[in-house]
């Protein structure tokens, strides 16, 4: 069912922010890698609205620094240079503590449900590796830790944070893989400890740790991109 088909009249503040989620977990997800152009008219067809929405939602999705209109082309992928990278992921670090601290939801039986099921995945790559998988078992962990966020500017903070640095970090973690997935073992086996005795103050500082550890990982990456 299109977009257009769910009501005969979609508000286009909702239509839009939809369409946004979409393209965005497409671009963090690579399946828009920097150089993807968007076409308005193909997205609409595909979403069956009108340029409107899509509009919007490519305009909503510009100030991350992820997209860029150019002449004569249209609105493109673009990847963060290697200084904005690294400006995401020291303001990461910072707000990792403050997801214990800035009004946080209680942990429900639902979140360690999920929590167990995440980890019981990720050790299926440790024999398998899969890229998709794991982009795909790390976004769903991206979604519990931030619906764990009370404060909703630091739940807006850390969202995009997360969107800026994915795409980077999934294009690191598909060259690295076993690595990658015992690291996300080891990260998902922490969380689900702090899951288990209630402590949201605990998995904002597990956060902060592995993220660090991310951080450490990609910086070869970044050295490459120094020109940029």
């Amino acid at each position: 069912m299109t977009l257009s088909q769910k009501s005969t009249a979609p508000d286009i503040k909702t239509t839009a922010e939809t369409i946004q989620t979409e393209i965005l977990q497409r671009i963090c997800f690579l399946d828009y890698p920097p150089g993807t152009q968007l076409k308005e008219a193909e997205l609409a067809a595909e979403f069956g609205v009108s340029r409107t929405p899509i509009r919007d939602a490519i305009g909503r999705i510009s100030h991350l620094g992820l997209v860029e209109t150019r002449n004569g082309v249209g609105t493109v992928v673009v990847a963060l240079s290697a200084a904005q990278i690294r400006h995401v992921y020291d303001m990461r670090l910072e707000l990792a503590p403050m997801i214990g601290t800035m009004s946080p939801r209680g942990i429900t039986e639902t979140d360690c449900e999920i929590g167990q099921t995440l980890l019981q995945d990720a050790k299926v790559l440790c024999s398998a590796f899969d890229s998709r998988k794991y982009i795909e078992i790390n976004h769903r962990l991206h979604v519990l830790i931030t619906s764990l966020i009370g404060n909703g500017t630091l739940r807006s903070f850390w969202w995009q944070t997360y969107c800026q640095a994915a795409s980077t970090w999934y294009l690191v973690s598909s060259q690295r893989d076993l690595e990658m997935a015992r690291a996300l073992v080891a990260e998902l086996g922490e969380i689900n400890t702090a899951l288990e005795l209630g402590d949201v103050t605990a998995i904002g500082f597990i956060q902060r740790t592995h993220i660090g550890y991310g951080y450490q990982r990609i910086k070869t990456h970044l050295l490459s991109r120094e020109g940029e």
